[in-house]
């Protein structure tokens, strides 16, 4: 094979140093043509960036004020827009140099392009340096100054408990509806949310309509106008009523409308509330579906509540074979709780009667309900209601029990701490006059939250949709002891207790609900742990 020598490379020396180079149209090494050019001219190599401590977003020229992680692609982009003179050159790289989290300093690395003559690219790698200047955004000023909210949602529900509030809290807090709001006001009967911008509050209207049953009315107000521009500013408010019907809420359709929904037996209980109510006949295993719309045509208010709850002891259970997806319908004989029991000779005689009497009645919880067992239920025969759709039921159509849901009184008697709570959101107290009372504050407002807590707690299936968060554990100091607890435990020896022995024997209720796991960790990467 012939040798093919290379084409002659032809140099010339630099103008300026005489080093020898390729020849170009300057006729300059790159050394010398970066100190004869610069091409970083008219970027400022210091520049500032704003950012608000209280809602930790940064502003994104011109107005707006975006949520940034540090050293992110969002981040980033906010120092460049930052910086002039970007659209006069190519920009080819930029990233971060890390910088101390405390010195309010950002450091970014930029390498451009730029033609400086013909046919002639130069490259070159530079610095920016940014100082973090703490300010306030407009929602956080706002946030700041009282009564300066755009738009108002008012939640209430017209019913002496707070069960269906707690509820509708651990959904708002689960799915982050409350992110928007300015503030949260407890009032009377229900709830104050209060909005910077009128979206926010039609998002959280829309996200009601969709987890409880409710009629929403909105209404303005003129603040200022201006007849120049014709622009107007208001002020706009929400009023969201809930259906004042709760779950295992003892309900008298009226007569009309069960005979529209199916035809069902007028005197159900509420299962399940979700956007709609889902009424159930005990003695049939009839279910219906009672949209908010129908409801608000013909509206009805419950007999009972589970505040009318009376303990029942379940003698005999005899099932029917019909069921209807976890129900089973069957024949239960029950008497009151404590029917047995010696009497003393003060004892009026129709109580004592009544106490011993044995009730049969027929119940959807055959699957759950075994003899021996505790279950609560409204007592109708020794109850009073002020209702003309009850009182024009015929009397066989009547049970004198309905039973609602099975009772656990040995868990009761423990009263075991938990190791988990409810969230709740930071809410303020109202003005005077707002507050107060049997429904609001005060303490019975505090006794009937609490209740409701104790409810929605022992109530899985509301309890999945809730948010649960993990007590508060016994941390070890940092240098602390090892002690072999096992061995400590050994050596201490409890002091009696009276009545002690006998809660410890009696046996846990194998069907108690209980909180899984699984629930429990689902905001667990959210919680900041230290390492002890």
């Amino acid at each position: 094979m012939e040798f093919v020598p290379a084409p002659a490379v032809h140099r010339v020396l630099c103008a300026d140093c005489g080093t020898p180079i390729v020849p170009n149209s300057a006729n300059l090494c790159v050394a010398c043509l970066r100190n004869s050019v610069d091409i970083t001219e008219g970027i400022p190599k210091q520049a500032s960036v704003s950012y608000c401590r209280n809602c930790e977003r940064f502003l994104s020229p011109p107005s707006t004020w975006t949520i940034a992680q540090p050293e992110s692609k969002e981040l980033l982009a906010i120092c460049l827009k930052k910086l002039k003179g970007l659209n006069k050159v190519r920009l080819t790289d930029a990233h971060f140099i890390w910088t101390e989290p405390h010195s309010k300093r950002l450091r970014i690395s930029l390498t451009i392009q730029k033609e400086v003559l013909t046919n002639t690219i130069l490259e070159q790698v530079f610095e920016i340096e940014y100082l973090v200047q703490y300010g306030q955004c407009p929602d956080c000023a706002k946030l700041a100054a009282k009564n300066t909210w755009k738009a108002l949602v008012q939640v209430r529900q017209k019913v002496p408990h707070k069960r269906t509030f707690l509820f509708l809290e651990q959904l708002i807090l689960k799915h982050g509806a409350q992110k928007d709001t300015i503030s949260v006001k407890e009032v009377r009967d229900g709830l104050d949310f209060f909005y910077s911008s009128r979206s926010h509050a039609v998002k959280m209207v829309e996200f009601l309509n969709g987890v409880v049953p409710v009629r929403s009315k909105a209404s303005e107000q003129l603040l200022s106008t201006d007849t120049h521009t014709n622009t107007a500013n208001f002020k706009y408010t929400y009023s969201v009523e809930i259906i004042p019907i709760c779950k295992d809420d003892l309900v008298c359709i009226p007569p009309k409308l069960a005979r529209q929904l199916s035809n069902i037996s007028p005197l159900t209980i509420c299962v399940r509330v979700g956007n709609s109510l889902h009424l159930l006949d005990p003695a049939t295993l009839q279910v219906c579906e009672l949209t908010a719309p129908v409801y608000w045509r013909s509206p009805f208010e419950s007999l009972a509540s589970v505040t009318d709850l009376v303990e029942f002891t379940v003698l005999d259970v005899e099932p029917t074979g019909a069921t209807r997806g976890k129900w089973v319908l069957a024949d239960a004989q029950v008497a009151l709780s404590g029917a047995f029991r010696s009497h003393t000779e003060d004892t009026m005689d129709f109580d004592t009667a009544m106490s011993t009497q044995i009730f049969h009645t027929r119940t959807h919880l055959g699957g759950i309900l075994q003899p021996g067992d505790a279950a609560m239920g409204y007592f109708l025969t020794n109850a009073n209601y002020n209702s003309d759709d009850f009182a024009a039921l015929p009397a066989h159509r009547v049970p004198d029990i309905v039973l609602v849901k099975k009772a656990y009184p040995n868990r009761r008697k423990k009263n075991k701490p938990r190791a988990w709570k409810l969230r709740s959101m930071a809410k303020e107290a109202g003005e005077e006059g707002e507050t107060g009372g049997a429904r609001g504050g005060g303490p019975h407002g505090r006794a009937r939250r609490e209740e409701g807590r104790g409810g929605l707690r022992a109530d899985v299936k509301m309890g999945a949709g809730s948010g649960l968060a993990g007590g508060k554990t016994r941390r070890r100091p940092q240098h602390a002891m090892d002690v072999d607890e096992s061995a400590m435990q050994e050596d201490v020896v409890p002091e009696a207790v009276p009545g002690a022995a006998g809660e410890d024997e009696e046996e846990e209720e194998p069907d108690f609900p209980d909180v899984k796991l699984d629930e429990l960790l689902e905001d667990f990467d959210e919680m900041t742990l230290e390492e002890a």
